[in-house]
């Protein structure tokens, strides 16, 4: 059981899976219950957001004078500027914009992409954190339901078959 919690709070802390992959993983996988799978999904997803938003800039500064460094910064910086640039709601709400970004669990939305945005927008951590984190508890209930839903019809599936 803990393994469990420990995998899941894990899971919860990488880019791109984030809570969105967590929360299936410790309901399929680990046999977590839904409010276990949902709070430790969420605070894992959440911790790395301050860290993002108040410290990558400096960070990505030290490390772009390194070659390697600043091909992938400018990389990950390029795709952010273009997201920015291609939502429209980012630039006319941007605090509702950074909130709908994170909270519509799509690939390449969440929490960690959310930061950076945020970062990008040189939003400073008393308004970039909230929306995010909104958005993250937004994005965990609609997982959370999905999964419930999926989780639902396969033992449906095993007890009719």
């Amino acid at each position: 059981m803990l393994l469990g919690y420990i995998c899941t709070f894990i899971i919860s802390m990488i880019p791109i899976i984030e809570l969105r992959g967590a929360i299936p993983v410790a309901v399929f996988t680990f046999h977590l219950t839904y409010v276990e799978a949902f709070i430790i999904s969420f605070i894992g997803n959440i911790i790395p957001v301050y860290f993002i938003v108040k410290f990558i800039r400096p960070i990505f500064d030290l490390l772009r004078r390194f070659k390697i460094f600043r091909i992938v910064i400018d990389w990950v910086s390029e795709k952010a500027t273009k997201k920015i640039a291609e939502s429209k709601k980012l630039q006319t709400a941007t605090i509702l914009g950074l909130y709908l970004f994170v909270a519509i669990p799509l690939p390449g939305t969440g929490a960690w992409t959310g930061a950076l945005i945020a970062n990008f927008l040189d939003l400073p951590p008393k308004k970039a954190i909230p929306p995010i984190y909104a958005g993250v508890l937004t994005a965990g209930v609609i997982i959370l339901a999905l999964t419930a839903i999926a989780n639902g019809g396969i033992n449906y599936l095993f007890t009719h078959m």
